[in-house]
């Protein structure tokens, strides 16, 4: 089933070519991060970042097409962008937390200790305030 093309004006046609060039070149980013980031854990980042916003710009795009082209407000898209908004990060995150379980459970030298920061917190607690004194005196 094909749709006749709308004739849109000359504004909105150029906002709606602006927000998919930019949807399209947030998408690219994060597709060239997540190949140009050396380990799973960098690589995360830039995808979850170029799908929320590149699927916003594409969204806002439309948004404005379908609104001009029927000249009224069209706002299906929303529950789409709401929708990849919440699942992307909530989605990499289990992804990540699987990973580091498993290279934990491997012995991997790379991946910081489970409570390596507890370890760092409980070390300084640890030390007697008259040791620390006598390292740096304490302003009077």
């Amino acid at each position: 089933m094909t749709q006749p093309v709308l004739d849109l004006p000359l504004w909105a046609a150029i906002i709606v070519a602006f927000f998919l060039l930019l949807g399209a070149a947030l998408a690219l980013i994060g597709t060239i991060g997540f190949l140009r980031l050396p380990t799973f854990y960098e690589r995360l980042h830039a995808p979850t970042l170029g799908t929320s916003w590149g699927t916003g710009g594409i969204m806002v795009a439309s948004i404005i097409y379908f609104s001009v082209g029927s000249s009224r407000l069209v706002v299906h898209e929303i529950l789409i962008g709401l929708f990849v908004t919440i699942t992307t990060p909530v989605t990499f995150m289990l992804l990540a937390r699987a990973a580091l379980h498993r290279d934990r459970s491997e012995g991997n030298a790379a991946v910081p200790a489970k409570h390596a920061v507890h370890a760092v917190v409980e070390a300084a607690e640890a030390t007697p305030r008259d040791a620390v004194a006598e390292v740096t005196p304490l302003p009077k």
